[in-house]
């Protein structure tokens, strides 16, 4: 790229870049190209950049001539693009004959930090979901053996072993229709007790349903970070 002045012959500024060119593979071979790694390499480079300006700026343009009239006879046939102001500007999000692009600033989805009441329920939450695991397999590989009619009963502890799961990671993380969820997960954890009320006791069934509501408050109640003063740093 050659930045020059508007009155500057378009060959002018071609014999500048084909100058530099050659002055680069003349300086620099292949392996030596191909081993460059760190950045600004060949900054000793801009040496002969800046003799080669020199002579394109104080030396006539007759001592040129021949390399000259090469280059405009073939930009007759390969005449350069030009670019307006208004083509290179990138601020309007239009470039190359793009679609317009909007630049809008990422939401913010950063959770308030857990609290103590929190780490509780989630510890209660796993814990509940290990229970429902345990006994969901175990129901299983005896059902196998002796009958297929225990399979409401498998599905009965492996569903709300499902929904515990998920209700920790909504109070982790966040989630579109975070509450249409939450309530989902309440009530497969409700049912499925309701429905092992022949496998678990009463106080155990309203163990369960206690994490599972103490959880789903949590959760309800754990909102988004405000999103803070934009202090104009760019």
């Amino acid at each position: 790229m050659a930045i020059c002045h508007r009155q500057c012959p378009a060959a002018m500024a071609f014999c500048f870049l084909e100058t530099l060119w050659w002055e680069f593979t003349a300086s620099y071979d292949t392996t030596c190209i191909g081993l460059a790694s760190r950045p600004y390499a060949f900054l000793e480079f801009d040496g002969i950049i800046q003799k080669v300006k020199w002579h394109f700026n104080y030396v006539s343009s007759t001592q040129m001539e021949s390399s000259l009239e090469r280059i405009q006879e073939e930009l007759k046939f390969q005449p350069p693009v030009v670019l307006s102001l208004e083509d290179t500007d990138v601020a309007n999000g239009v470039v190359n004959g793009h679609p317009r692009v909007t630049l809008e600033p990422a939401p913010n989805f950063r959770m308030e930090p857990v609290t103590a009441l929190g780490v509780l329920s989630l510890i209660l939450n796993i814990m509940c979901a290990a229970l429902n695991l345990i006994r969901g397999i175990h129901l299983a590989e005896h059902s196998l053996q002796v009958a297929h009619e225990e399979i409401g009963n498998i599905l009965a502890f492996l569903i709300p072993f499902v929904a515990c799961i998920f209700q920790c990671y909504l109070y982790l993380f966040y989630s579109p229709a975070r509450t249409t969820k939450v309530v989902l997960m309440l009530l497969f954890i409700c049912l499925g007790n309701v429905y092992l009320h022949g496998l678990r006791n009463l106080w155990q069934i309203l163990f369960h349903i206690g994490v599972a509501f103490l959880s789903s408050y949590q959760i309800l109640t754990r909102q988004l970070q405000e999103k803070q003063a934009d202090c104009g740093v760019v």
